[in-house]
């Protein structure tokens, strides 16, 4: 399956003002390495491919990428309901994932993860899609980004999930994305597409708490789970930045430049890289934060990248590829420190959602 490796590496390049940087560093990759340097230990991820109403299990290890189990999600044969996002509750008993369409609503649905076996659902608002479930809590938060016709404002779902009630629902805004929970569960950060800006949530208190508007103009898409020194990190998709916060100051310290269309993130739990799906410019980049450059940016085997889950140990990234026509969805695995693609697997079409499971080994 290996199709070789080439590397390119674009010079520097600094600008005007010093707290914007476009530094780069560019790296080429035509398809998996020849012989690549793979795990000892297994790292397994669930995926969902919205077009095709299914989330599969992939593994990742000694033997390569590989799909180890697919589960049927949705409960309407006839409609394309559109698994979106996926979460497992921090101590990995269950897995949950984010149901787009419906009659009239969104739902989220509750799984064993051992089993794979449905536990139960609730319905939320209009198209409901990231998702993440409170360490100290157990509560989870849900964005309902409501897609359908105009413009309106849309809200924020808690929901106890022993019973897989909807215990809050807290405008925010309009289509709100990208929703992440703070290490101790106390406060959400989650992004308003079509307002500019970050929102800095209550969840124990379930109000909006301070708003940051990120610039006219600016369509964020993700926001970061905070890092230990009190940063996140924001996805400009439509001016090609990422935008670091400083929850101190509640503003933004610095601006980089990226690909076309950042879309998704996920950091390091060191905090020190940064990887970046560029949905506009079929390419995953690896951010280097002391510095603020972009150490490697590689090309994607397949077009559309979405999703990306870095693994525990920091030492993988999965990447989601949605794919365009028939093409179906791929789940790519790359080495961070190299931002070499080591692995790659098909899975549904339109991959998106990803959320990690479990290590083993």
């Amino acid at each position: 399956m290996a199709h070789g490796f080439s590397r390119a590496i674009a010079g520097l390049k600094a600008c005007a003002t010093p707290a914007t940087l476009c530094v780069l560093a560019v790296t080429t990759t035509a398809g998996v390495a020849e012989a690549p340097d793979r795990p000892q230990r297994s790292y397994y991820v669930y995926v969902a491919a919205e077009s095709d109403d299914e989330v599969s299990i992939v593994r990742y290890g000694p033997d390569g990428a590989e799909v180890v189990k697919t589960i049927p999600v949705g409960s309407i044969p006839a409609e394309v309901e559109g698994p979106h996002g996926l979460s497992v509750d921090p101590d990995g008993r269950y897995w949950y994932v984010s149901i787009a369409h419906g009659f009239p609503y969104g739902s989220v649905h509750k799984y064993q993860t051992e089993t794979d076996e449905w536990v139960g659902a609730v319905t939320l608002g209009l198209f409901p899609a990231t998702l993440d479930v409170s360490p100290t809590t157990g509560l989870l938060y849900a964005v309902n980004f409501n897609l359908h016709g105009p413009l309106e404002r849309s809200s924020i779902s808690v929901v106890e999930v022993e019973t897989m009630t909807e215990v809050a629902r807290v405008d925010t805004g309009v289509r709100p994305h990208g929703g992440r929970l703070s290490r101790d569960g106390s406060l959400f950060y989650s992004v308003n597409m079509m307002d500019s800006e970050l929102v800095e949530f209550d969840a124990l208190g379930f109000e909006v708490r301070r708003r940051l508007l990120l610039g006219d103009g600016v369509m964020p898409t993700w926001a970061t789970r905070p890092t230990a020194d009190g940063k996140v990190y924001v996805t400009g998709n439509n001016v090609a930045k990422i935008f670091e916060v400083d929850l101190s100051s509640w503003r933004v310290e610095r601006t980089f430049a990226t690909g076309p269309g950042p879309y998704n993130l996920d950091l390091t739990p060191d905090g020190s890289t940064l990887v970046a799906t560029y949905k506009g410019g079929d390419a995953v980049g690896f951010w280097n934060l002391e510095s603020g450059r972009e150490r490697a940016r590689t090309a994607t085997s397949r077009t559309i990248p979405h999703g990306v889950a870095v693994t525990p140990d920091g030492e993988y990234a999965f990447v989601t590829l949605e794919g365009v026509g028939g093409d179906p969805g791929t789940v790519e695995v790359y080495k961070v420190s190299t931002g070499e693609r080591v692995g790659a697997v098909d899975v549904g079409k339109q991959a998106g959602g990803i959320a990690f499971w479990k290590m083993e080994g």
